[in-house]
């Protein structure tokens, strides 16, 4: 009985690496529209797509960004200025993707573009949640519905950027409210466009090296969060939390390919996958995690966080 069991995974396994590793046909001609191409994991992406012949439209929010890609790619880049919390910026740039896919319509939309703030919930205001769901999710939606038009003519791909705080949320602030909204938008939105031929897939990152979770960034950021709490704030917390979280990110990898690999996978098989869990931390750690009981889960993230000072 477990034989046949052990032989039935075996070949369901040898069918999935099968029908995954069939491409798509003439990848030269298709169109991918990246954002927050800038840095990271979007900039990263627009050099592998575009070293793979495909024709890539990439969103930077600065022209330093924009300028510094295109010195590092082929003539076939093209990019564009966008401000994903800007209505008037997302109308201008799919007027530009329009005129340069033509009837073709857009292949690929990644919407990577992002910004993220770790800290205690009590420290922050409404303003502060208000600042990362703009771009990370409220952004993302119009940046969306606006693309979904040409995405369709072309029955391509949708994929979006989430992170595996969209299934595990470990700190307070917006950046993990924004990725299960992210998750919660995928999933509908997959089972909409799936009558027209198009699919979606999410990518769900574990810990990496990015501009946003660089400690030139988040250190300054968390220090400056911590000082604008109130003073009954800072006593009942203490500094502990700051010299903490900046220990953990020193401990997020490097390697980002390992999640643009899954963006190409996503853009490029015949047959993506609906997520991908990027990174050996995601795998092994936040998904398992993920699926255990609630009290389980929260015995773990409380034995490796940080407590208040009043909590210790």
């Amino acid at each position: 009985m477990w034989l046949y069991l052990v032989a039935l995974l075996g070949l369901w396994n040898l069918l999935r690496l099968f029908r995954e590793r069939q491409v798509v046909s003439h990848l030269q001609d298709k169109h991918v529209f990246i954002t927050g191409c800038d840095s990271g994991f979007g900039n990263l992406l627009a050099r592998q797509l575009d070293r793979r012949g495909m024709r890539v439209l990439a969103a930077c929010l600065t022209e330093n960004g924009a300028e510094e890609l295109r010195s590092k790619t082929s003539d076939r880049l093209e990019t564009v200025i966008l401000d994903v919390t800007k209505t008037e910026s997302i109308v201008a740039a799919t007027q530009w993707v329009k005129e340069r896919v033509g009837n073709r319509g857009l292949w690929g939309l990644v919407n990577n573009a992002g910004i993220a703030i770790f800290a205690f919930n009590e420290w922050l205001n409404k303003q502060d949640f208000a600042k990362v769901l703009d771009v990370n999710l409220l952004g993302m939606i119009e940046v969306t519905l606006s693309m979904l038009p040409l995405v369709r003519k072309a029955r391509g791909r949708v994929v979006n950027v989430s992170s595996v705080m969209g299934r595990l949320s470990f700190f307070g602030g917006g950046y993990s409210i924004s990725k299960y909204g992210v998750e919660a938008f995928s999933d509908s939105l997959r089972r909409e466009l799936s009558y027209f031929g198009v699919k979606v897939a999410i990518i769900e990152p574990g810990g990496f090296k990015t501009a946003l979770s660089s400690n030139d960034r988040v250190s300054p950021t968390i220090k400056m969060l911590f000082d604008q709490a109130s003073s009954e704030v800072k006593e009942i917390y203490g500094e502990k939390f700051l010299s903490s979280l900046n220990s953990l990110m020193e401990t997020c990898s490097e390697d980002l390919t390992l999640v643009t690999d899954c963006m190409e996978h996503a853009l490029t098989s015949r047959h993506p996958r609906t997520r991908y869990s990027a990174g050996w931390d995601a795998k092994l750690i936040y998904l398992p995690m993920s699926y255990l009981p609630t009290f389980v889960s929260d015995a773990l993230v409380y034995l490796s966080s940080v407590k208040p000072a009043q909590a210790l």
